[in-house]
């Protein structure tokens, strides 16, 4: 069976040729991400634009995610050649965007002077360098460097205070967000998002031209998991900052628990950050680094990401070969069984506490959940190789990815957008099938068209899921066929 969890690959200077994404996608890409924060828009169009014709003529079905800045802090330009920070020494932070030296860094946020408090911490960088407020002043916060090192460029800042006022989205986020919309990227990722409402912000401006992915990075998007999920379409554990705001030692454990919740709920969930890193330079990964990414699979995460590896590394298809080899080793191991007992009790226990919802709402939901369960168990029962969803939306198949099942998963569907869509969501192999007139056609169509890929064959038992066709693309799943291939 292939690899059910996806790989999310950023694009780069070492990744952006023609023939480097038809590399990157041949060694298994399954979305393809643009990072805003660095390069301009004109740049990140004609990534997109190659991605696009490279998917195309590999016959694959693949998604970009375009990833927005978000509320970035950076220090004024340290000296050619950087400075050192000595443990126990004071520097003053001012704000502005002046040139910073070892005593005196300057910082681009205007209320520094009113949000920082004694006591905060200050980060600079990926997060090896840490100081602590000792006092502010009417024109600078000074702070004790706890943990020292070489700092130089233009650092990212990071304030651990309650009082951080700056939020996402930013103006440039949300006029990104409509150029990347416009142009027709799959996901728009929303950095240092907090709460539903920072989502609520962005598909205001992003509509239904692009799907959400929130990105989890700070305590308080942990606090609000479950209404963020909620309102995105995806989510990202996005470990790098999140290992800033929180203490390193919490983040393997925050990783499991997003991970569960969004899996539970049927939001597709991304790990990342730093999981083949060493790869920027080597040929192979470190013992940890591949342990990292078996255990991210363990986990039941829909998909992993790599970033600079492709983005800046050696060899971008090299990288997406080895964590792909990774992924199905670990999935041979993975206990993905336990999922449907799990999924069962939690949305016995979420029925409990939706009475609130509009009725309408509330039952296509449990129908929907219920079809995907007794199609899970009906697979199991008759051994079905494949389960095959038939979606406009792609949460039929989403739903039905949630139970992790053994039988390999097909979302068929007659919108692109949605295949391209699925193409982050665990297991689920994306197909392109035409419009039917009545659910009996939609069942035929599907499942020829999966013997057609090459997917079925003959004499096997197939599970077929579907809603009436004449229905709005959200209604619910409320069909389910065995059928047995002739």
């Amino acid at each position: 069976m292939s690899r059910r969890t996806k790989i999310v690959a950023t694009i780069g200077p070492a990744s952006e040729s023609p023939e480097s994404l038809k590399a990157l996608i041949a060694a298994g890409a399954d979305v393809c991400r643009l990072n805003l924060s660095h390069g301009t828009v004109e740049e990140h169009l004609a990534r997109l634009r190659a991605v696009r014709d490279a998917a195309a003529s590999s016959g694959r079905h693949v998604a970009v995610l375009a990833d927005l800045p978000g509320p970035k802090i950076r220090a004024g330009s340290f000296p050619e050649g950087g400075v050192d920070l000595a443990p126990g020494s004071v520097v003053r932070f001012v704000p502005g965007d002046a040139p910073s030296s070892a005593h005196q860094i300057s910082v681009d946020y205007d209320d520094l002077l009113t949000d920082v408090v004694m006591g905060d911490r200050i980060i600079l960088g990926d997060g090896g360098i840490s100081l602590r407020v000792v006092s502010v002043t009417g024109d600078a916060v000074l702070a004790e460097v706890e943990s020292g090192g070489k700092t130089q460029g233009r650092p990212g800042v990071h304030l651990q205070c309650e009082g951080f006022t700056l939020r996402a989205p930013t103006a440039e986020d949300l006029e990104l967000a409509e150029q990347m919309a416009v142009a027709g990227v799959d996901y728009i990722a929303l950095s240092f998002a907090r709460s539903a409402a920072d989502i609520d912000a962005l598909r205001a401006v992003v509509g239904d031209r692009a799907r959400i992915l929130a990105k989890v990075e700070t305590g308080s998007a942990i606090a609000a998991i479950a209404e963020i999920a909620d309102a995105a379409d995806a989510v990202m554990v996005a470990r790098g900052d999140l290992g800033i705001d929180v203490a390193l030692e919490d983040v393997p454990h925050l990783q499991k628990r997003i991970i569960r919740h969004c899996v539970e709920v049927g939001t597709p969930v991304v790990t990342a950050t730093q999981m083949l890193e060493s790869m920027i330079d080597a040929p192979t990964p470190t013992r940890a680094e591949v342990s990292d990414v078996a255990n991210a699979v363990f986990d039941g995460t829909d998909a992993v990401m790599l970033s600079g590896e492709t983005a800046i590394g050696r060899d971008p298809a090299l990288v997406v070969r080895t964590m792909a080899t990774i992924a199905e080793r670990a999935e041979r191991e993975a206990d993905y069984r336990q999922w449907g007992t799990r999924l069962v009790r939690a949305q016995r226990g979420r029925a409990d506490g939706t009475a609130e919802l509009d009725d309408s709402e509330f039952v296509a939901d449990r129908i929907s959940e219920s079809i995907a369960h007794a199609a899970w168990q009906a697979a199991d029962d008759v051994g079905a190789s494949t389960i095959i969803c038939c979606t406009r939306s792609g949460r039929c198949a989403r739903n039905m990815a949630r139970f992790r099942p053994a039988a390999r998963l097909l979302g068929i569907s007659p919108h692109e957008s949605t295949r391209r869509a699925l193409a982050l969501s665990w297991g689920v192999e994306p197909l392109a099938v035409d419009e039917a007139a009545s659910t009996d056609e939609m069942v035929w169509f599907a499942v020829e068209r999966a013997v057609a890929g090459g997917w079925v064959a003959a004499g096997d038992t197939v599970v077929v899921i579907a809603g009436a066709p004449d229905r709005a693309s959200g209604a619910a799943a409320d069909v389910m066929r065995i059928v047995r291939v002739g």
